[in-house]
């Protein structure tokens, strides 16, 4: 594998127009992956999803660069319907369509050819392979005291084509002072066995509000690896929900910085996974200034052999006095063959705090079921009310009702 990386990328150098700044930082990123490589379980992070074995395990002959120059056909099908919206819109890794029509054209700006200028403070070897192998990334940017009149909804497809590849997607969002924004990032997958890298990074200006809704739902082969950095300024909030569903494997990492007073961090999330599928979501929020807040609420219901992570850190700076912290997971297991790991942490270094955390797991109430059974529901039934009311919880911390009732749908929850 490795030397087909060195193959795929010398080409990559030769057939782009990178800046000789650009190429060196370029080099650098890839020298730094091939020292560190695939993650594996030596290292903490990835104890419980040993990425290296997963990946040689899954994909035979990966290939590290696909010729990003040929347009692909978008299968508009897939659009979410009932919900008017803007669009961007990557297939198998490349830009295909920016729209805008809901909104004000000199209040956003779309930079879409952007190249890497410098590189970033990171140890991750997964961000190295990225910045290395991204041939271009995309910034959105919603200016001052503007709010998107509608969603905006990030479309990640691949199509039939596409087998055995690694595509990475580097998209940077800034929110300007006093902006908002609702994003749905919602995949679609039709390819089979292939390693997608991508890397959000979003920065929450003064009085912003960010809104931010992961949806992996569709059943694939794929394996998946999502960065998400976000720097928040003063009274900003940001709300993450993930739907964690529908790859062979995914891990969504958060690492939130509260740089400001009175910010606020809130990721909600759910596992519904079956068969050999294992996903993970691992979240860092950073509480680096005083008077502070986040929330973490992650459920799971498990079954056949699946595998659900979570690991999840509270961090309070010296500084941060007055911070809340809070984090909860919690999972139902079907079978006995399922496995639920979690990895509740609190770094605290202030004294003026109030933080918790807490895990558990186990399986469905037999009491619960026999009672609703009495009221006439058959064992199917019963069983199917009690998981849906254990993750209506987490879907009712959404706070746009449009959204909520869109998530509701997508996961056949009642209204």
């Amino acid at each position: 594998m490795e030397e087909q990386l060195k193959i795929d990328f010398e080409k990559l150098l030769e057939n782009s127009n990178f800046s000789k700044k650009n190429a060196e930082i370029k080099r650098k990123n890839f020298d730094n992956f091939i020292e560190k490589g695939f993650p594996n379980r030596r290292e903490e992070n990835w104890k419980f999803s040993d990425l290296n074995q997963i990946i040689s395990k899954n994909i035979k002959n990966l290939s590290f660069y696909n010729d990003l120059s040929k347009p692909n056909k978008i299968d508009q099908s897939i659009y979410i319907d009932g919900l008017e919206h803007n669009k961007l819109v990557f297939v198998n890794g490349r830009i295909e369509k920016i729209e805008f029509d809901y909104e004000e054209k000199n209040k956003i700006e779309i930079l879409d050819d952007l190249v890497l200028e410098k590189s970033n403070n990171t140890t991750n070897s997964l961000l190295f392979l990225n910045n290395a192998f991204v041939s271009k990334y995309f910034k959105l940017i919603v200016k001052k005291n503007y709010s998107l009149q509608k969603p905006l909804v990030i479309y990640n497809i691949t199509n039939k084509d596409l087998v055995s590849k690694n595509i990475n997607l580097k998209v940077d969002i800034f929110l300007e002072e006093n902006s908002s924004l609702k994003l749905i990032e919602f995949s679609n997958d039709k390819s089979t066995t292939n390693f997608i890298n991508i890397n959000y990074n979003f920065n929450v200006q003064k009085n912003s509000i960010l809104k931010n809704y992961k949806i992996d739902n569709n059943s694939n082969s794929n394996i998946k690896y999502c960065f998400n950095n976000i720097s928040q300024d003063a009274n900003s909030v940001s709300e993450i929900f993930l739907l964690s569903s529908g790859s062979e494997f995914i891990k969504n990492e958060i690492n939130c910085n509260l740089n400001g007073k009175y910010s606020s961090a809130f990721v909600n999330g759910v596992f519904i996974l079956n068969e050999t599928k294992h996903h993970e979501i691992k979240t860092n929020i950073n509480h680096i200034v005083e008077n502070t807040k986040s929330y973490q609420l992650i459920k799971g219901v498990l079954e056949d052999t699946s595998k659900a992570v979570y690991q999840g850190k509270i961090f309070v700076d010296s500084k941060a006095q007055k911070t809340d912290g809070y984090q909860l997971s919690k999972a139902i297991l079907l079978n006995d063959n399922t496995e639920f790991n979690a990895k509740p942490e609190l770094e605290i270094y202030a004294d003026d705090v109030k933080c918790s955390h807490g895990s558990a797991s186990g399986s469905l109430n037999e009491d619960s079921i026999f009672y609703l059974m009495s009221r006439g529901l058959n064992y199917k039934e019963a069983k199917k009310l009690l998981i849906n009311g254990f993750l209506l919880d987490v879907v009712e911390k959404i706070t746009d009702s449009e959204i909520k009732n869109l998530i509701k749908n997508i996961m056949s929850l009642k209204q």
